[in-house]
């Protein structure tokens, strides 16, 4: 379908669906300098979008960067490693550490109980 018909569909604006699209929110584009074609999984990706933003408020660019952060692995390292200097994240050894100690806790003999 045509983005105006997409748009209507979705309670949205065709100027919506295009910056969704330029942010990587929408499945490939296809042939540049064509018209846009609008499929299902073209709208369901758009609904699944628009709802995870409004349940979790946060901005469609903030998406897209989640996204991001999920593809690239350099991208997701780097936000890890935020993750840990803030205190929002357990870094891997820390997590390892606590394990240890629980299985050392729960286990009987001289470390445990």
């Amino acid at each position: 379908m045509r983005i105006s018909a997409a748009a209507a569909e979705l309670g949205t604006t065709p100027r919506m669906l295009r910056y969704r699209e330029s942010l990587g929110l929408l499945p490939g584009a296809g042939e540049p300098g064509q018209h846009r074609r609008y499929e299902a999984p073209d709208l369901a990706a758009a609904a699944l979008a628009t709802s995870l933003e409004q349940r979790y408020s946060v901005s469609p660019a903030a998406l897209a960067f989640a996204l991001r952060a999920l593809a690239d692995p350099r991208v997701a390292a780097d936000v890890a490693q935020l993750g840990v200097l803030t205190g929002r994240v357990m870094a891997p050894t820390r997590a390892l550490d606590f394990d240890q100690w629980k299985a050392e806790r729960l286990l009987p003999g001289p470390r445990g109980r």
